[in-house]
């Protein structure tokens, strides 16, 4: 929001969510219902028909430049800015889709008042190039003095300085403005529509392709990684003072007072707003190469809709705990098509990327789901991936490598292990976090506890748990006989302090895989779940409070952290994660997978030196 917000700020369909949709409804219905209707082929209104299917159009092709956009500044190569982007901004540019919604009611309103004069021949050359000419002549001119106008400190502190909070940019910046903003420079690109309207040269091609050109001209801009190569001004100079690049508006968010044109440069030369460091800035930006991490946290997919939650989906979701919602099944045509790319996908994925301190953090992303995690034909092949993981994160000079989520799963972490071991020569050490998600379990119970109840598979973080509560005194109850057998197996002096027991009254649970939502029904109330798996338990009791699985909450100087982990809140870091910035930050000179696990004790005092901080139970 602007500082000082003007009349017209805020949306008048702000309250309605995702549902703010539902008002092209009746244009929709209009448009198709008057098309199928209508028996003279010559009469019917194509323009009006197309106008939904060109507004989906837009969202998938301003989708497509978000998720490239993330992918590029991940990796680091071009990237032009490397400060952060936090949730408030996301949460802010949420409303990036809004001038679309305004768009189709503009069409729609348009194409019913002005019937006659928008029922348009589907394609004219020169009626294009008309539309393309009076943008780069009068829009262009026009839009260069609004947008000075709007850098007065009276419309700036009302309007603009909502448009400029954000100094790293995202194509979905590039339209976030306050609804008046956009009228306003809706009333500029409108000249060149309604004058080709007016002379008699408006077409369908040439409409829809002046809106495709204005919104690919605009993420470009706000992309922050620079592509548009020199040859491309080599060949023909005067390409300079025509169209702009990335880095040439990055400029104008970082300096404010230059670098004012919409897309063509040739009024910030003429009127001598050209920010000096340009050239500079875009040579710099076009020389740099990938970026080299410290520590890599590799983790998978989940469900077949979780493509849509990682750092590369939907900044709306992706910024938010992973929930299922319902308006993504509408999307499984893309979710399908996902999913058959991730079949053919050969290698990890960088999805994001993170610094803390000087460390340099990337997340990368194994293209398998869970139910893949869980066939046995699948296991070989991920077996792979995750070996192929961790030769290119050692090439790039990573130093730790973490496994996230079913890439810990014994039998992967076994893997891991083995391959450690056979390729000696590999610098990187891998961890699999198990001693922290044990010291997170051990100090996330009440300290007045004198005895819990285990249930759950049984795994060497629960093995180290166990053997630190027994230690304390604090009794461990099991209800099931297996469960208990592979606890004493592992240490035959846990007897003094583990119990096989039929009750269930224990009001502390530590739970793991194989809870059943009967035996959740059996805890009194009050009780506190505990989770020590890699997945959390399904919440079955309004009664009883639910402990997130094995995580912590990140210092504010782990920097760009804008999207959640999985099902975790904001700013919050699965073990396994803090565990790889831990054992690289302090130089722990070990892998912990397989059978290996580092000292509980060391790793847990380590992670509060290092400012992270266990979750709360929530209430």
């Amino acid at each position: 929001m602007a500082s000082k917000p003007g009349i017209l700020s805020d949306w008048p369909w702000k309250s309605m969510g995702n549902f703010k949709y539902a008002l092209l409804v009746p244009g929709a219905i209009y448009s198709t219902y008057s098309f199928i209707r209508c028996k003279d082929e010559n009469e019917r209104n194509w323009f009006m028909f197309l106008v939904l299917p060109f507004l989906v159009f837009r969202l998938i092709h301003y989708q497509l430049w978000i998720s490239y956009s993330r992918y590029r500044t991940a990796k680091g190569n071009n990237r032009i800015l490397d400060k952060s982007i936090d949730f408030d901004q996301v949460d802010r540019e949420r409303s990036w889709d809004d001038q679309i919604i305004l768009n189709g009611i503009l069409f729609y309103g348009a194409g019913i008042v002005l019937k006659d004069q928008f029922n348009m021949p589907f394609f004219k050359a020169d009626g294009t190039l008309i539309i393309l000419l009076l943008h780069w002549g009068p829009a262009e001119f026009l839009y260069y003095w609004l947008h000075r106008a709007l850098h007065h400190h009276y419309l700036y502190a009302r309007y603009h300085s909502h448009h400029h909070s954000s100094i790293v940019t995202e194509p979905n910046t590039s339209f976030v403005h306050p609804m008046a903003e956009v009228l306003a420079y809706y009333g500029l690109l409108l000249i060149p529509t309604l004058l080709s309207v007016y002379i008699g040269k408006a077409n369908i091609v040439g409409v829809f392709t002046y809106v495709t050109v204005i919104d690919f001209l605009n993420n470009m801009g706000h992309c922050n990684f620079e592509f548009i190569p020199k040859w491309f001004y080599t060949i023909f100079p005067p390409l300079k003072y025509i169209i702009y690049t990335p880095s040439f508006h990055s400029l104008h968010h970082t300096q404010f007072r230059t670098n004012y044109t919409l897309f063509c440069p040739l009024y910030d030369y003429v009127y001598g707003t050209v920010d000096k460091s340009t050239d500079s800035v875009y040579e710099n930006a076009l020389k740099r190469e990938a970026e080299s991490p410290d520590v890599v946290h590799l983790s998978h997919l989940t469900t077949p809709d979780s493509i849509y939650h990682i750092p590369l989906g939907f900044p709306s979701l992706s910024s938010k705990p992973q929930v299922s919602k319902w308006y993504l099944l509408f999307m499984w045509p893309v979710t399908v098509w996902s999913m058959l790319l991730t079949w053919v996908l050969g290698h990890a994925f960088i999805s994001e990327r993170n610094a803390f301190k000087k460390l340099k953090l990337q997340a990368w992303v194994v293209p398998k789901y869970i139910m893949q995690y869980s066939s046995k034909w699948q296991r070989e092949t991920i077996s792979k991936l995750i070996g192929q993981a961790i030769r290119d994160a050692d090439k790039k000079g990573a130093k730790v490598l973490s496994l996230g989520l079913l890439n810990q799963h014994e039998e992967f972490s076994r893997n891991v292990e083995l391959y450690m071991k056979r390729n000696p020569q590999l610098k990187i050490k891998v961890v699999d976090g198990s001693s922290l998600a044990a010291a997170i379990v051990l100090n996330s119970i009440p300290k007045e506890t004198t005895q819990v109840l285990l249930r759950g598979r049984v795994s060497k973080d629960v093995y180290v748990l166990v053997q630190a509560l027994c230690q304390k005194g604090i009794k461990v109850l099991t209800v099931q006989e297996d469960e208990c057998k592979k606890l004493l197996k592992f240490d035959n002096k846990l007897q003094s302090n583990l119990f096989l027991s039929e009750r269930y009254d224990t009001k502390v649970w530590l739970v793991g895989d194989g809870l059943t939502n009967k035996e959740q029904f059996k805890a009194p109330k009050g009780t506190i779940f505990i989770p020590f798996s890699i997945f959390p338990p399904k919440k079955v009791r309004k009664d009883c409070y639910y402990h997130t699985t094995p995580s912590m909450v990140a210092p504010a100087s782990v920097e760009n952290l804008h999207s959640c982990e999985d099902w975790l809140p904001r700013r919050a870091m699965s073990a396994s994660r803090v565990a790889g910035i831990i054992h690289a930050s302090e130089g722990f000179d070990v892998n912990e997978c397989g059978g290996t696990i580092y000292s509980v004790d060391k790793v847990w005092g380590a992670s509060l030196e290092n400012g992270f901080r266990p979750l709360p139970i929530s209430t």
